[in-house]
């Protein structure tokens, strides 16, 4: 199996139920990741691939072992944040996969917590997929058969139990992840120390990301992919975008934690959890996509201000951050706000 393991993640190139079934239980703090969308992407020929399941109940059964190992593996009382959306199912309508991927979860004691709703501007969706239920056209003739630009859904998942490790902002929020502008005259309470019921910039990026409807996340902040593509590929999926897994990454693990993906792709996951102050764990199965992970994580190391200590040796090593410091929060600036993804 090929590896690439640092001080800061671990990326691993085969099957994520043989690498995650060396993970400790309750030992990650955080999973963040897309499944294959079962039925509407092939990725690759192996048998291996869930995209390459025959059918739907087929899909869910196979998708069942990761779930089960991701349970397992995660800390009592964290989170899973699953990146998903409603599929066509070929008939002119759509299939709800979110749902079943919400009652899988529950069998393996992962309550549903939160749905938000990454919006995607129609016209984009038209030009991205050709969709004639998205064009202005198919208003004029009949408005009957018109589509809507389906949301991206970010599901969160909390495994049962009571979190030993309270996840902690002491001077609130620190940097925003979206497009809309922060008001001005909150700028100066970055960093406030003081009593946080007055710290009107933190509790602005919180309303921002309690919020159900995520319609500020940019589209195009993701990622290198193009060149992880080969011949035989029936298309790449578009990868999530760095504002959602930011948002997730902080809001729901502390510094120097483990994020998880079982589905890595290009890396977009651990890249956003190294580049904040996290250690990432991350499989592929597909080795061109595994491959350009290692380029695009390695990539997020230039780009942080603050490296961080723990060493990651070896998968069945992996135990708890220690966690003094914690609550003496590090500042990991995100340099990606300021350029454009791939620059």
């Amino acid at each position: 199996m090929q590896q690439d393991i640092t001080d800061h993640y671990a990326l691993y190139c085969g099957d994520c139920i043989e690498v995650m079934a060396a993970i400790p239980d309750n030992s990650i703090h955080l999973s963040v990741y897309s499944p294959p969308f079962a039925g509407l992407y092939n990725y690759s020929s192996s048998d291996r691939d869930l995209s390459n399941c025959r059918t739907r109940a087929e899909f869910f059964e196979h998708y069942g072992f990761v779930v089960a190992e991701v349970a397992r593996v995660t800390m009592p009382g964290r989170i899973t944040a699953v990146h998903c959306m409603d599929i066509p199912n070929g008939k002119g309508a759509l299939y709800d996969f979110p749902g079943e991927i919400i009652a899988l979860h529950a069998k393996h004691g992962c309550g549903f917590i939160a749905r938000h709703a990454v919006w995607k501007e129609p016209l984009g969706v038209r030009l991205r997929t050709m969709s004639k239920g998205l064009a202005h056209m198919q208003v004029v003739e009949d408005s009957s058969l018109c589509d809507v630009a389906s949301a991206d859904y970010l599901l969160l998942f909390r495994k049962h139990g009571d979190n030993p490790i309270p996840i902690v902002h002491p001077v609130g929020l620190l940097d925003y992840a979206g497009s809309r502008p922060m008001p001005a005259e909150v700028l100066h309470l970055r960093g406030f120390d003081g009593k946080q019921t007055e710290n009107r910039y933190s509790h602005w990026i919180w309303r921002q990301y309690a919020s159900a409807f995520w319609d500020d996340v940019r589209i195009d902040r993701v990622l290198p992919f193009l060149d992880s593509r080969e011949d035989d590929d029936e298309k790449h999926v578009h990868p999530l975008q760095l504002d959602v897994i930011e948002r997730v990454v902080i809001l729901r693990s502390n510094p120097r934690e483990t994020v998880l993906t079982p589905f890595v792709g290009v890396g977009s996951e651990i890249y956003g959890a190294v580049l904040n102050g996290r250690k990432g764990v991350g499989v592929e199965l597909k080795p061109s996509y595994y491959k350009q992970a290692v380029k695009n994580v390695a990539s997020a190391l230039q780009e942080r201000d603050k490296v961080q200590a723990p060493l990651f040796v070896d998968i069945g090593s992996a135990t708890e951050d220690d966690m003094e410091g914690v609550k003496a929060r590090t500042l990991v600036r995100n340099t990606w706000k300021t350029k454009k993804a791939g620059a």
